[in-house]
């Protein structure tokens, strides 16, 4: 795929999806990470539905933590994997105190640092809470930059090389979040809609259904 294309792929995509953004409900980066931990393995809907009633309640470091571990497992018990990930919330609140403050850190390595927090969760925070041109790769991204041939790769690291090498500056920012809504309502795993897909003559899928 050259250039052309792929600037015009993201074009169109930035058109029809013209206010890109996460749809994890959140007000400050620790809502977003807590969020995100959550996320894993778990669908935003589920995850919305727990983090409204535990936001209200919990939603610093150290509210987190006066909840204690079960306390905070009957918010999130609905969520897979919860018993692990409270465990991860919890720690990472003890760090955020005794080591910045409080605060969310903004370096990935810092981030990274933290208990429950990889590389992909890492960049999603440095993107969408902070701003930074970055971009992480959940299965969704994976599967189109593969499928279309944007920026093809055997495993998450190499199709997040691939996007930062040929992606337009302009389009780095907001980039991960047009990728995953793509994926998740139109690029979707086991039938792609490729009939009401706006880059279906530009993308390389050599099994495009529903196409006249």
């Amino acid at each position: 795929m050259n250039q052309a294309k792929r600037k015009l792929i993201l074009e169109r995509l930035a058109a029809t999806i013209p206010n890109p953004a996460t749809e994890l409900h959140y007000a400050t980066p620790f809502e977003l990470l807590v969020a995100v931990i959550l996320s894993a393995q778990s669908t935003d809907k589920g995850v919305n539905k727990a983090t409204a009633k535990l936001f209200p309640v919990a939603n610093t470091p150290a509210a987190i933590l006066a909840l204690g571990e079960e306390g905070l497992k009957e918010y999130i018990k609905t969520i897979g994997f919860y018993n692990s990930k409270a465990r991860h919330i919890l720690a990472l609140s003890r760090i955020l105190l005794d080591k910045h403050g409080g605060r969310v850190p903004e370096t990935r390595e810092e981030l990274e640092a933290l208990p429950g927090v990889g590389r992909k969760t890492a960049s999603v925070i440095l993107n969408t809470a902070f701003g930074q041109s970055v971009i992480a790769v959940d299965r969704h991204i994976f599967r189109v930059a593969n499928r279309t041939g944007l920026a093809p790769g055997r495993n998450v690291l190499e199709v997040e090389r691939g996007l930062e090498k040929y992606v337009p500056d302009a389009f780095k920012k907001d980039v991960h979040h047009l990728l995953i809504l793509h994926g998740r309502y139109t690029c979707i795993a086991r039938k792609p809609r490729c009939g009401s897909c706006v880059i279906a003559d530009l993308c390389e899928y050599p099994h495009k259904s529903g196409l006249a």
